[in-house]
């Protein structure tokens, strides 16, 4: 069986009528002994592992565990009496960590996809679309920690530009979770007012951020549909569609700059960044010095 780290675990040992005595044990230590109303537990097993005594008699000997961790993995058995015949049950247990959370952004050419806290050792994968014609120097690095747990960083090295996206995906053998950073073509402004789109993936996302400048906040949104706008951005911000897109006026060029929509869901977070600059003029259009 597997139980989730830090979370309580159950470990099964049932019979069809009550059980005279009951002991639970790992790589032959004990954890629990109970014999007719008698209980006790060992040093290293007493704060985190406990028996429901009034439901042994009915033939339940499951064995709580409190906050798994990844040192618990193993073989465990009870061995219960009932009506003088001993029975052994083994139960083998597996701890995982899924990937809960996962980082991508961009420097120049670089893409950067990271996650923390894993177990056990993660998977990871890259793609792009449209499909890169030249080859993707890709370098990953797995990390374990003092805790067991698996730390992933990977970088791509690709072409560089708008209108492209890339994929990360890590996957264990619970589940996966994949973040995609959108590029797409930069945006021009000549009035006060312009909409800027979140993203073109359908996603019915429980939460949404938008960002300017890669740190300042814009708004958030949690999963009950209530937005919150940062004091600074209150008289630009207009409207915010139920797909994401932000209408933003009263805009100068004091607004432009890079815009970025990061949109989650328990499986995946795609981030669109696009820049927003100011037409006309002698405005710089060349956009190739900007850092996403």
């Amino acid at each position: 069986m597997s139980c989730v780290l830090n979370q309580d675990c159950i470990l099964p040992c049932r019979f069809e009528t009550n059980i005279i005595s009951i002991e639970w044990q790992r790589e032959c230590s004990q954890i629990v002994s109970y014999n007719q109303g008698n209980i006790s537990y060992s040093e290293s097993f007493r704060s985190r592992a406990s028996l429901s005594e009034d439901q042994i008699s009915r033939g339940n000997g499951d064995l709580l565990l409190r906050g798994v961790k990844v040192e618990d993995e193993g073989e465990y058995w009870c061995d219960a009496k009932i009506n003088s015949i001993s029975n052994t049950h083994f139960v083998d247990l597996t701890v995982e960590a899924p990937v809960s959370d996962i980082r991508i952004h961009q420097d120049g050419n670089r893409i950067t996809c990271s996650s923390e806290g894993i177990y056990p050792q993660p998977e990871l994968t890259w793609s792009t679309e449209p499909p890169s014609n030249t080859a993707l120097n890709e370098t990953t690095r797995i990390q374990k920690t003092e805790d067991q747990l698996y730390d992933i960083s990977s970088s791509l090295t690709g072409p560089d530009g708008p209108d492209r996206t890339y994929s990360c995906s890590i996957r264990t053998r619970r589940n996966q979770r994949r973040a995609t950073l959108d590029i797409p073509a930069s945006v021009g402004f000549s009035g006060s007012q312009v909409t800027i789109c979140c993203s073109s993936f359908n996603i019915s996302a429980s939460s949404l951020v938008w960002r300017f400048n890669h740190s300042q906040m814009i708004l958030t949104k949690t999963d009950r549909n209530i937005y919150n706008i940062s004091e600074e951005w209150r008289k630009h911000v207009r409207d915010v569609s139920a797909s994401g897109s932000l209408t933003l006026q009263d805009l100068t060029s004091d607004q432009e700059g890079v815009y970025s929509c990061e949109l989650s869901d328990d499986e995946e977070t795609i981030i669109t960044r696009l820049y927003l600059w100011r037409t006309g003029g002698n405005r710089i259009q060349d956009l190739s010095f900007i850092r996403w």
